[in-house]
């Protein structure tokens, strides 16, 4: 290797090591900033942790909160060590509890994350599924002055869509949802859908499944130690006890949306050719998707006909003041019914 080259690989080498050690741009920079933002994350989901294990009336134990967070023991034990020294938890036997900085912490990142859930429902076409695991990774995202900006959009609103109380910018603590589990309901109760829990993610997908959320509203059929049936929806639904547990519900003097629907049908039933009348959109229908149904004009006493199918039988065309508009199976589902003609 000549003179020139060697210049040339050693002035090569003085670039990578200059962008590596770069102040604010450089590659060790990047890394640090990497493992703060990592760190913060951790913090901010172990007052989270906390937060909620004292809403259960439990302290936080080493062993739990390294299961919940998926770190390894070792680890959690050196955070929760900086988080003593910052005064953000305190130890008391049997374990740690939130201080009043930290729980006002835990609830400015449960502020964050309860009003990207709110706008992903109301202002986005993402499926409910997916509200609470993108908003897990936004919560951290969003600063204090992103967070009052979002909430100002929103129209301070008091609840996320699963029901749960959105904490207010002070960091108090927020007002529950009322009611009790529908797993401790009796039957025949008239009752109405106040919360429901988004964790685990398995448990939520079946409640998600049942078409089960805030306002819905049901009629408990019957109540045993191993089933709980429900008139919910226009259907009857069957939850074990222990996925009905994470349903909260409220007493209700008669039911608003049976009454209403009383008689109707998706508009998903029809046939090619039949006519019908549009009863309402169902609560389960909400944000974006729902202002959509109100546009094409899908309102009550609307008449509405199936017109023709597409050659996989989905979407269908619906002929809606005038104009046909394609929904599909799913979609035509959300829209209630009556039919002018009986088939």
């Amino acid at each position: 290797m000549g003179p020139g080259s060697l210049l040339l690989l050693g002035l090569a080498l003085m670039a990578l090591l200059a962008a590596a050690l770069w102040p604010h741009g450089g590659l060790l920079a990047r890394i640090r900033r990497g493992a703060r933002l990592s760190r913060r994350v951790l913090v901010e989901d172990a007052l989270k942790y906390a937060y909620k294990a004292e809403a259960r009336g439990e302290a936080v134990r080493l062993d739990a909160l390294a299961g919940a967070l998926s770190v390894p023991r070792n680890r959690v034990a050196r955070l929760i060590e900086e988080m003593t020294d910052e005064e953000l938890v305190r130890f008391e036997e049997p374990g740690w509890r939130l201080t009043r900085s930290g729980r006002e912490a835990a609830l400015h990142i449960i502020r964050a994350h309860r009003l990207w859930e709110h706008y992903l429902s109301e202002e986005t076409g993402f499926g409910e599924s997916e509200w609470h695991d993108r908003a897990e990774v936004q919560e951290h995202a969003l600063s204090p002055e992103d967070t009052e900006a979002l909430a100002r959009r929103l129209g301070n609103p008091v609840f996320d869509p699963h029901g749960d109380p959105i904490p207010g910018p002070s960091g108090r603590d927020p007002v529950r949802s009322p009611g009790f589990s529908l797993s401790r309901a009796e039957a025949g109760a008239i009752l109405e859908i106040t919360h429901v829990e988004d964790e685990p993610g398995v448990v939520y997908a079946q409640l998600v499944a049942e078409g089960l959320r805030p306002g819905t509203e049901l009629q408990v059929i019957d109540a045993a130690p191993e089933r709980i049936r429900f008139w919910a929806n226009g259907e009857v639904h069957t939850l074990a006890p222990v996925v009905a547990g994470n349903v909260t519900v409220a007493e209700m003097e008669r039911p608003r949306e049976r009454d209403a629907f009383a008689g109707s049908e998706p508009l998903s039933g029809l046939a090619l050719g039949e006519e019908a009348t549009v009863v309402g959109i169902a609560a389960a229908c909400r944000g974006a998707e729902r202002r959509r149904f109100l546009d094409l004009g899908l309102v009550p006493g609307t008449a509405v006909s199936a017109e023709m199918t597409s050659p996989s039988g989905d979407p269908t065309a619906y002929r809606v003041r005038e104009t046909l508009v394609a929904l599909r199976e799913k979609q035509a589902q959300h829209i209630r019914v009556r039919r002018n003609h009986a088939p």
